[in-house]
């Protein structure tokens, strides 16, 4: 059981990277310093359905890592 818990914590952190490093940030450097005001005037909406998934998917694991990682130490015991 203890194996399965560390496989699963490993695919799990490697997903957790990979969703996090995909999404954008809140303003995307300078371009998004000079532009913000603009964004917040009109809004941003070509990419707020996928920055909404990923934030869900982002949570989702979130919740996996801590737990898994519980239980690995939980089984390591």
């Amino acid at each position: 059981m203890h194996a399965l818990a560390i496989t699963l914590l490993v695919i799990v952190s490697i997903g957790l990277i990979i969703v996090v490093l995909l999404q954008s940030g809140k303003s995307a450097g300078l371009s998004g310093a000079i532009s913000g005001g603009a964004e917040q005037l009109f809004g941003k909406q070509k990419a707020r359905g996928m920055d909404l998934i990923l934030h869900r998917i982002t949570v989702v694991l979130a919740v996996l890592f801590f737990l898994l990682t519980i239980a690995v130490a939980f089984f390591a015991a």
